[in-house]
């Protein structure tokens, strides 16, 4: 049977390169597409974690919720001690420890309020991969005195490197406190709306300036992303119990939750409309193929063929097209992908961000599936109706279309 469906498909080029073309175009379209989605899904999460959030953090339970009008309230004392029972996780790559506030930061002219961290400066470049420092340089540990400025911050108050500000605050007590400080640097990180207030300085400095000690958040940088359920996992049942709650980067990050729900609802969108497109070209060209045939399939019932046998016959010449089709459609999806990736494809900055990227396409097996099996599934299930129809076409009436 096989051997026949394969010799009625080279027989009929013209339409056999038709429908190639439909299931090949098709194919390649969802590898390229879902591999750009993957992409980008991909860095816009990468960039999520190495600006600003880490994989993992942990904090006094209310502090989420609470915690940015008064973060002095939820400060973790033993803060070292679960920062120590973190680091010893393999999966661990670095270990944080942050301090919360707002203040009003002051260049001698004007206020600005701002929302500061007290950061552990070389921990947190390691982390900060995806902070562009536009002016100056990064804090150091050695910088007691010196902060770090988004870049709406310095646009704002017209600051630069060397400038010297006031920091104001309220401690932990209600005291008003104060404390001089040197821009060292202006950076920019994936949030704008983050840039337009925050400021970063010394831990040390942070706790004098609250007058508390203890952490607000300790962040956990692992080895690989992939990992972050499983950190997560391990530290709940033992730190849960002891009052504090632990989020992953994607509970942090409310607008990554929501673009990865739009990406994937227009890729879905995309999927269904490359479903039909396959099967309404398919159809239309199997349809007139199949018709054209009849007198062909009423004399191979004649010679004592089966209608099933008819059905099946039609059915493999579509199963060997499709074959065909999503296999050269894989192989140019991939190759299309990989030399697009090799030149990469320039983004603007995304909604609410000041940084652009280059984007690319990932060839991801998941997806390579996906578009395999609908190029083949969508020829396969358009070859279905034509075949029943001209499979029960009485052998009489099928005789007459050789007339």
């Amino acid at each position: 049977m096989f051997k026949l469906a394969l010799r009625n498909i080279l027989r009929q080029k013209s339409r056999t390169a038709m429908t190639l073309a439909a299931i090949i175009f098709g194919v390649a379209g969802l590898i390229l597409s879902g591999g750009f989605v993957a992409d980008v899904l991909t860095q816009l999460g990468e960039a999520t974690i190495h600006s600003q959030l880490g994989h993992v953090q942990v904090f006094r339970n209310g502090f989420y919720e609470q915690g940015a009008r008064s973060p002095e309230k939820f400060m973790i004392d033993d803060a070292d001690k679960v920062a120590e029972f973190a680091a010893r996780m393999p999966e661990a790559d670095a270990v944080l420890q942050r301090v919360n506030f707002t203040g009003l930061l002051n260049n001698g002219k004007a206020d600005w309020a701002v929302m500061g961290e007290g950061v552990e400066p070389d921990k947190e470049n390691r982390l900060g991969t995806f902070v562009r420092i536009t002016a100056g340089r990064a804090l150091r540990d050695s910088d007691t005195g010196g902060i770090l400025i988004g870049d709406g911050v310095a646009k704002a108050l017209a600051l630069a490197p060397g400038d010297t500000v006031t920091l104001i605050m309220n401690t932990a007590d209600g005291a008003l406190n104060t404390t001089e400080f040197s821009v060292v640097g202006v950076f920019q990180s994936f949030s704008k709306d983050f840039d337009a207030r925050a400021v970063r300085i010394p831990i040390a400095a942070a706790r004098n300036l609250v007058a508390r000690d203890g952490s607000n958040a300790i962040v956990l940088l692992l080895h690989r992303t992939a990992d972050t359920w499983r950190v997560k996992d391990l530290l709940v049942p033992k730190l849960v119990s002891l009052g504090f709650d632990i989020r992953d980067w994607v509970q942090l990050s409310d607008f990554y939750s929501k673009t990865v729900e739009l990406y994937r609802t227009q890729f879905g969108v995309l999927q269904w409309i490359v479903l039909i497109m396959v099967l309404l070209s398919v159809f239309n060209t199997v349809n007139m193929s199949v018709f054209e045939r009849v007198g062909e399939f009423g004399t191979l019932m004649a010679l004592g063929n089966s209608r099933g046998y008819v059905f099946r016959l039609v059915l493999a010449e579509n199963a060997l097209l499709g074959l065909t089709g999503a296999a050269i459609g894989v192989v140019v999806g991939v190759l299309v992908a990989l030399a697009i990736s090799e030149v990469g494809i320039p983004m603007p900055p995304p909604p609410n961000s000041n940084v652009g990227y280059t984007a690319s396409i990932r060839v991801l097996p998941e997806t390579v599936l996906l578009a395999f099996s609908v190029g083949l599934g969508a020829t396969v299930v358009a070859a279905l109706l034509p075949a029943r129809k001209v499979s029960r076409t009485p052998i009489v009436d099928a005789l007459r279309y050789n007339i």
